[in-house]
């Protein structure tokens, strides 16, 4: 056998030798994933349970707190102090005004933006984590209120705390009962409680959210109404019933419209004529240009309210399978028009 000869079997053993890795080789990787789930769910179900006075107090502290025009202060280290920020910036998003203390820098001077009157939301799973446990004081000292999550209510931390809210889990995820898991996963579920809570507390509304939300879907969606996509009436021909199909095609073509709103005597929408409405007509008689509107327009068409969010009309469109929709006031007077090409104008599709 030459030296190529030999390198080559060399190459093929090692492609043909089986993969080994201890238990891994075996596992069943969904299986283990559903199990971390599982524990997890658990875990909330638990934490669920335990809920009672003491969240009611940590709602109506932070009601106070957002009321009087202070802001809730969250701080944490490690894995609590990344699901701390997660909950700061769920607070604020809702209109409760939050802030991020790093527990490390908060003694090199970021202490300075705690206030009278503040609320401080401190994350310690073990309640005691040494740079936390020693900035509480100060909170105290500034008259700070202080609310504790924690999985241990007899910690230093829990102690020095107004409220405390028990997160203790009965084991973490982690395989080895190690890696914050199913611990971070309660503190996460109950700061999303509170902020939840305290939203409906103040009454927050959609359209309060959208104005924190300007930016992307959530905020097109819930700023936009009808008005502000609709194509005003005097670029939609409006006609009587008397008027007749070949007066609306040249409202059409003047107005570059796709459908005609046909009134009655007192202005009212009674019905819209279409191009599909046109084109099923002159299938079935093809002087249909001659008719009045009257006969061949579809009556009570679908409308909406001038005053309803944009989202709105897309409901509409995806409901009654139309391409156009009058814009009605509320006394059913015409006031303009959408189609679906405004909704792609607008990025509502």
């Amino acid at each position: 056998m030459t030296v190529s000869e030999v390198s080559g079997h060399r190459q093929a053993s090692v492609h043909r030798r089986p993969f080994r890795n201890d238990q891994m080789a075996t596992l069943d990787v969904v299986d283990e994933a559903k199990k971390v789930i599982a524990i997890e769910i658990e875990a909330l179900q638990f934490v669920s349970q335990k809920l009672g006075p003491s969240f009611v107090k940590a709602v109506d502290l932070l009601l106070v707190t957002v009321r009087k025009g202070r802001k809730i202060i969250v701080t944490g280290i490690g894995k609590s102090g990344h699901i701390g920020t997660k909950i700061a910036a769920t607070l604020t998003s809702t209109g409760a005004p939050s802030v991020v203390l790093d527990t490390v820098n908060a003694a090199h001077g970021d202490l300075g933006i705690v206030s009278r009157g503040d609320a401080v939301l401190a994350l310690s799973y073990s309640g005691e984590t040494e740079e936390l446990v020693r900035i509480v004081p100060y909170f105290k000292r500034m008259q700070a209120r202080v609310i504790a999550i924690t999985g241990n209510p007899s910690s230093t931390l829990g102690q020095n705390a107004e409220v405390v809210l028990d997160v203790c889990v009965p084991k973490e995820a982690c395989p080895l009962n190690l890696a914050p898991t199913s611990s971070t996963m309660a503190m996460l579920a109950v700061g999303d409680a509170l902020a939840m809570v305290l939203l409906q507390r103040r009454g927050f509304r959609r359209e309060d959210f959208a104005r924190f939300h300007p930016g992307g879907n959530i905020g097109r969606n819930l700023l936009l109404r009808v008005q502000d996509i609709m194509r005003p009436l005097e670029r939609v021909p409006v006609l009587p019933q008397e008027a007749s199909v070949k007066e609306a095609l040249r409202d059409w073509n003047a107005k570059r419209a796709g459908a005609a709103v046909v009134v009655d005597d007192k202005g009212k929408v009674i019905g819209i004529f279409t191009h599909g409405d046109f084109v099923r007509g002159y299938e079935l008689d093809p002087g249909i240009g001659e008719l009045p509107l009257g006969k061949v327009m579809t009556r009570n068409p679908v409308t909406v309210r001038v005053d309803k969010l944009a989202v709105e009309v897309l409901h509409l469109f995806q409901t009654h399978r139309v391409d156009d929709l009058i814009v009605v006031d509320g006394k059913r007077f015409p006031v303009g028009m959408v189609d679906t090409q405004d909704l792609t104008r607008h990025r509502l599709l």
